[in-house]
């Protein structure tokens, strides 16, 4: 239903979803109710614009990097209290934020306290090099539990396989129309060698369709 041609890079194809799912919601007034997607997709701010801008179901594999491969606590770990916002290690002690926001502006540190860690009985198995434990918290960390959630879902296991599909559109673009390399420059270039690639593409399969003869009537009973 639409097309938008972007530079291979993941900032900009995410940015190119959007514009297509919100260009398709003004022209047509259709929303999708879920989007499947591959990892790319699947940063902190794409999730939440999806969950809570949009109310669009991320069938999308979440980008975490919190899980941890040097048998140390990873943030699964630790129990994360809503309404008193702080975390709670596996000994039982508070991790509490200051609301200063790294990394790009996305993130919370919640730290524990030098003193129960210094103390504490399974520092060796949580923060062997530092003298106390950081954990830290996306800004958009319930959206990614919506997509988290999802991903354990049926309805996932069939937009991963719905996905194929789609991927095979673009196959069809690179080996049967040839557009495998642009012949335009430029992004206005390749966005009108795009769009013009879709039109083909779609009328194609618009001819199949209309082109398949009507079913048969169903026998009737002697």
């Amino acid at each position: 239903m639409d097309v938008e041609a972007s530079r291979a890079i993941r900032q900009a194809e995410v940015g190119a979803a959007k514009t297509m799912i919100e260009r398709t919601e003004q022209r047509f007034d259709i929303k999708p109710e879920r989007l499947a997607a591959d990892t790319a997709y699947g940063t902190g701010a794409n999730l939440n614009w999806l969950v809570n801008d949009k109310k669009i179901a991320p069938h999308i594999p979440v980008i975490d990097k919190s899980k941890r491969e040097d048998g140390t606590f990873s943030r699964d770990d630790f129990r994360f209290d809503k309404e008193r916002n702080l975390y709670t290690c596996p000994a039982g002690n508070t991790l509490t934020t200051t609301g200063r926001l790294v990394n790009d502006g996305e993130t919370l540190l919640y730290m524990a306290s030098m003193r129960h860690c210094r103390s504490c009985l399974l520092k060796a198995q949580c923060c062997p090099k530092a003298p106390f434990r950081r954990v830290p918290r996306s800004i958009y960390e319930e959206a990614r539990d919506v997509a988290r959630a999802l991903a354990k879902t049926e309805a996932f296991e069939r937009s991963r396989h719905d996905r194929k599909r789609v991927e095979m559109l673009f196959a069809h673009l690179k080996r049967i129309l040839r557009l495998g390399r642009l012949r335009l420059r430029g992004p206005c270039g390749a966005q009108f060698e795009f769009t013009l690639a879709a039109i083909a593409q779609n009328l194609r399969r618009l001819a199949k369709l209309v082109a398949r003869p009507p079913p048969l009537p169903a026998p009737g009973v002697a």
